[in-house]
């Protein structure tokens, strides 16, 4: 195996894990939603979707195939921002929602970049040298950077669907929801300035983290099942996944300094 982190490893993991259920619901799981029935061949595209996934995350478990498996996902994930998801902002602009189901996919192609700049090829450096390397990196923190301001944003707009989530042995939810925006707006900026960008990074994985186990996991452990807390499990299991492996792209940088 050529694993690179732990993030690298779980981030495979779960693609195995979304890959497998996708073909098992024959429908889209979360990270490839919202693709609408009436969209051509929806049902052999979500097919395409989970078996994407599913050998990808294979594939980034093994030293031979690990280059192509990254180099598969970061473009495959990139084309499904580009064509399904940055339309919405086109069709809604002043629809604060738009701008999140982005940023989920934003994150899943930043974590994707990551892999395929570490492990890009001779051949990936000669054809595609600014997407790769430390150059890759960077842009790949960036749009990490980015999708944290959208979620920060989504805490404000609809606080009224995120405040009902804090646990209520935390009270106070409406400071929680509004806490809990304002650190992901300080930490996109953070990255997009390169300014504590490693501590930024790393402290929102833990938070997305922090809500799986302390929102989503609890919520379905007490038998609160529906399609939106199952769904949102799941994104949250895999952007926290993603935000791990752009995490780990800043070892060996200095916590609190822009230098290594």
């Amino acid at each position: 195996m050529r694993i690179a982190s732990i993030g690298h490893a779980v981030f495979a993991a779960t693609l195995v894990a979304l890959g497998i259920l996708g073909l098992i619901e024959g429908g889209f799981t979360v990270i490839w939603q919202p693709v609408f029935d009436h969209v051509p061949a929806a049902r052999p595209l979500a097919c395409l979707c989970a078996v994407v996934s599913l050998a990808c995350g294979l594939g980034l478990f093994w030293p031979r195939s690990t280059p192509l498996a990254a180099r598969v996902l970061f473009f495959y994930a990139l084309l499904w921002l580009l064509v399904f998801k940055l339309p919405l902002i086109a069709q809604a602009p002043l629809t604060e929602g738009s701008y999140q189901y982005c940023g989920e996919m934003a994150v899943i192609v930043a974590g994707a970049w990551v892999l395929h700049a570490w492990f890009a090829t001779d051949a990936d450096r000669r054809r595609l040298g600014f997407a790769v390397g430390d150059r890759g990196l960077r842009m790949a923190r960036v749009l990490y950077g980015l999708a944290l301001i959208a979620f920060g944003f989504s805490h404000y707009f609809y606080l009224n669907l995120t405040a009902p989530l804090i646990p209520h042995w935390l009270h106070a939810p409406v400071f929680w929801a509004y806490f809990t925006g304002a650190a992901y707006l300080a930490a996109g900026v953070a990255i997009l300035s390169n300014v504590l960008a490693r501590l930024a990074t790393a402290l929102s994985a833990l938070m997305m983290g922090l809500f799986l186990l302390l929102i989503w996991l609890p919520m379905v452990a007490a038998g609160h099942i529906s399609a939106f807390n199952w769904g949102e499990t799941y994104a949250t299991w895999v952007l926290t996944a993603a935000a791990w492996v752009v995490a780990d792209s800043y070892r060996g940088m200095r916590w609190r300094g822009l230098d290594k």
